[in-house]
């Protein structure tokens, strides 16, 4: 497999309320509103327009769903329709990469073990890296208690009905549930939300976007393709 690597990376985090960009060597970040009715056609002539003025050579995108080698095969929960099976290569001119958003974020937090990823923002995004290995997750619809989700525990619509006090609450015990389940060495907690914590369970610490970012350009280290997959070591890994 040829060692080429890309220097030129345009990172772009689709979240449910706002789409943020950001280009390798640049710290600016570029935003904007993204909502229930945004289509990944739509998603990518707004990313056109809003970084026209920046140079790159390669793409990488975090979704919020489900992602399998490299191919969306979920349409998204706070988004709008026409994900699956949308040509994103094609739309950018670019080799790109896509990714799920916490798979994304959980690359650039990585610190080497087993770490847990939990993204606490409109909903909860997942991930596991055990050794280098990226194993994004969907834990955000199984079922929690009281016939509800995790994602409708700590997530914003649970952050609402519960009010900040029992919320924070839930994602403590969340963090400790899924931390001993899946005998994590450590979790990073990111999303807008997590901001909202006054203090962090055991074993845990915050995330960052900016981490999202990271991860986007970390994809293309040594990566020759965007279906490439390899073990990555404590700094650098590789796109899962």
């Amino acid at each position: 497999m040829s060692s080429q690597h890309f220097r030129r990376v345009l990172a772009i985090d689709v979240g449910g309320s706002h789409v943020k960009t950001r280009v390798f060597g640049r710290r600016e970040l570029r935003q904007f509103e993204s909502g229930p009715d945004l289509t990944p056609r739509q998603m990518v002539a707004r990313v056109h327009a809003l970084t026209g003025d920046w140079t790159y050579d390669a793409v990488s995108i975090g979704y919020p769903g489900v992602v399998l080698h490299g191919k969306v095969i979920a349409e998204p929960h706070n988004l709008g329709p026409g994900w699956m099976g949308f040509d994103f290569r094609k739309a950018f001119g670019r080799p790109t990469h896509v990714m799920n958003d916490a798979a994304m974020q959980a690359i650039g937090s990585y610190e080497g073990g087993r770490m847990l990823f939990l993204g606490l923002g409109t909903g909860l995004g997942s991930a596991m890296i055990v050794d280098g290995v990226v194993a994004p997750m969907e834990l955000a619809h199984l079922p929690y208690k009281k016939g509800r989700s995790y994602e409708e525990y700590v997530g914003a619509r649970g952050l609402k009905r519960l009010g900040g006090k029992k919320w924070r609450r839930a994602v403590a015990e969340v963090v400790t549930q899924l931390s001993t389940l899946l005998e994590a060495d450590y979790v990073v907690i990111g999303g807008g939300n997590a901001r909202k914590l006054k203090r962090l369970p055991k074993n845990a610490r915050l995330g960052s976007n900016d981490f999202a970012f990271l991860g986007g350009f970390r994809v293309w280290r040594n990566t020759a393709a965007p279906s490439a997959s390899a073990k990555g070591h404590r700094r650098g890994i590789a796109a899962p």
